[in-house]
């Protein structure tokens, strides 16, 4: 069967955005996105703007809804996130199309065309202002809950990731015990390591350098500002936290305690979470397997993971679950 987004053809991404009232003037350019499609979209006036068609069956309406209901709420208080457009008096829109005799929909959204460059994680200024924006953001999102939306979890990024995995054969024969038998290591020790019952909070979710933009000095807007919230869910804060650190264990360490000096002057940290770090980068390293798998129907992934799947793969996943093992323990 041909995937989806098979049918989201140029003419689809400018006709939907033509409906909403935009002067699209032909030129789009697709940007850098696996999970969804994404295009800077050129206007009339020389501007641009750029749209998101969202993939079909990840999300609900309503957990869309909600990814964009907290963007709005991180926005009325003058924290620095990209987020929608209200065009039309809604943020989320519909494009229709009929492919090959069969009706079907995205779900898209429009937001404002934002530049910047990576953040210098290794100037200790940066990790704290880094730290007080996030702690802004947390502020945020611990005065409700998501609804709809789900929590991350050992049940949901674990336990759920490794039982995909094996019911759909994607582990090579070669070494699909020795992988199981890690990965249940590693889950049984992840479940030893974080408590069952811990505070959660509205969550960036997929805080990694690649999704805070900086805007040099002198700039309108200066400074680092977040995009994509498309992974926001339930968590505890440090998950917004450990994936902006790399560099070997002792820079890291130097690192977080920077970021911390930072959020700590804005909002408490409990320093319990740190113990989570490994547990949180484990479950991550087992979801990543599932995602990609899970997304093989997908004429991107094939093209672009070609090595998803081979047997040095998934020899390499079991070294990396030993080490975390080793970490955890």
């Amino acid at each position: 069967m041909a995937h989806p987004y098979q049918a989201l053809t140029p003419s689809v991404v400018l006709d939907a955005l033509s409906e909403l009232g935009l002067a699209v003037d032909g030129r789009l350019t697709a940007l850098s996105s696996y999970e969804n499609r994404v295009y800077q979209v050129h206007l009339d006036d020389d501007s641009s703007v750029v749209a998101k068609f969202y993939r079909p069956l990840r999300w609900s309406e309503a957990q869309i809804r909600e990814e964009h209901a907290f963007t709005a709420e991180l926005m009325a208080e003058d924290i620095p996130v990209v987020g929608p457009l209200t065009l039309n008096s809604m943020t989320l829109h519909e494009a229709r199309i009929t492919h090959d005799g069969v009706d079907g929909h995205f779900w898209f959204s429009v937001s404002p065309c934002r530049g910047g460059r990576a953040p210098e994680l290794d100037d200790p200024e940066v990790l704290m202002w880094i730290g007080r924006l996030m702690a802004r953001m947390h502020l945020v999102g611990e005065r409700s809950a998501f609804t709809h939306r789900p929590a991350l979890n050992i049940h949901t990024f674990g336990e759920a990731s490794r039982d995909l995995l094996i019911s759909n054969h994607w582990i090579a024969p070669e070494v699909v015990q020795q992988w199981l038998s890690l990965c249940n290591q590693s889950l049984d020790l992840v479940q030893a390591r974080m408590p069952e019952q811990m505070k959660l909070l509205r969550l960036h979710g997929d805080c990694h350098p690649g999704n805070i933009l900086w805007t040099p000095e002198g700039m309108p807007e200066a400074g680092p500002h977040f995009v994509d919230l498309d992974d926001a869910r339930m968590g505890p804060a440090v998950q917004d936290l450990w994936m902006l650190l790399h560099g070997d264990e002792q820079e890291r360490r130097q690192k977080l305690f920077t970021v911390l000096e930072g959020y700590e002057s804005l909002r408490p940290f409990d320093m319990q979470e740190l113990q989570w770090v490994e547990p949180l980068r484990t479950l991550r390293i087992i979801h990543y397997s599932a995602w990609l798998a899970s997304r093989q129907d997908d004429p991107a992934f094939p093209m672009h993971f070609p090595w998803f799947g081979t047997t040095d793969y998934w020899r390499g996943q079991c070294d990396t679950l030993r080490e975390q093992i080793e970490l955890m323990a």
